[in-house]
């Protein structure tokens, strides 16, 4: 008698394979991880071999687990090439998308309406966040593709562009001259201890006038003149502006603007998200609006990649 593979059985098991775990796989398929393992198990069963060694909470492949995995693969992508010749249909769905607070202007909504004319059918979740939280939500399953902004890029991730920090107060302000010099952060902004080092190593007295978790009231202080700030360059905000301190204040390093994409929901429509994204950069780095003025187009226009994206 003839036995047949289950097909999201099989999806499954390479998304645990993906993502090295079950509970991450759940999170990418939108599965409780009970349903995951339930899935595993009853492969496991058909096929009477063990796929998948569980003595340490990362989850490795046996021999026939890795074997199966090659043709799990190529199953799964002549279903979806099938599905999608025969049927014709729009792709429709959703995908999660994961932006720091201050890098969403401006690219980020020209790509996302780019997107949305492509793909009328397909949500783009969109959450703005910090990069610390953003990798931590991706970690989990939760995020498909994420933006951060680091000193490094890690493993499976992609630099889009490197960009400077710079400081900012009001539009012709004077808050930058006063000592000890009066800032203004979130608590969770990683480019806060950036600018204290730099500050330290320069010498230069300081406090912390305004902490708050509110982007609203760090930029209405700002703009009041009551404290200065570091952002990336050409996310100055509204009535804000670069501090034309003529070299008075410590000059702030560059920062990467890096991209993951998740392994287990890589498909047409986050490739294609992912492609207007880089576009998007790669044009913004040439001369768009808000343009980092330091923004080296080398990089631009040959964006770094981490092997094993």
């Amino acid at each position: 008698m003839a036995r047949n593979l289950d097909i999201t059985a099989l999806r499954s098991f390479v998304a645990v394979a993906d993502a090295g775990g079950v509970t991450r796989a759940a999170g990418f398929l939108n599965l409780t991880q009970s349903a995951v393992s339930m899935q595993i198990k009853r492969l496991e069963e058909m096929l009477q071999v063990k796929l998948l060694n569980r003595v340490s909470r990362t989850v490795t492949l046996t021999p026939e687990g890795e074997q199966l995995l090659s043709y799990a693969r190529r199953i799964l992508e002549m279903n979806d090439e099938l599905l999608a010749r025969l049927t014709a249909q729009e792709f429709e769905g959703s995908i999660t998308l994961g932006v720091p607070h201050d890098i969403v202007y401006p690219v980020v909504p020209e790509v996302l309406r780019r997107f949305n004319e492509e793909f009328p059918r397909v949500e783009v979740k969109l959450l703005a966040s910090y990069t610390g939280i953003l990798r931590e939500q991706f970690g989990r399953g939760e995020v498909d593709l994420i933006l951060t902004t680091e000193n490094e890029l890690r493993e499976g991730g992609e630099m889009l562009v490197e960009v400077p920090l710079t400081w900012v107060g009001a539009i012709g302000g004077k808050a930058w001259q006063a000592r000890p010099l009066r800032l203004a952060f979130e608590p969770n902004c990683r480019f806060r201890g950036v600018a204290l080092a730099e500050l330290d190593k320069a010498g230069i007295e300081w406090e912390m006038l305004i902490q708050d978790e509110s982007e609203r009231v760090i930029e209405a202080s700002i703009s009041a003149d009551l404290a200065i700030h570091a952002v990336l360059e050409g996310a100055e905000g509204r009535n804000c502006a670069r501090v034309q301190d003529n070299g008075a204040l410590p000059r702030l390093p560059m920062t990467m603007i890096n991209m993951y994409m998740s392994k287990v929901t890589r498909g047409p429509l986050t490739l294609r998200l992912a492609e207007l994204m880089r576009e998007g950069y790669m044009k913004n780095a040439r001369g768009a609006v808000g343009t980092p003025s330091h923004a080296n187009d080398d990089f631009a226009s040959r964006p770094a990649r981490a092997e094993h994206l």
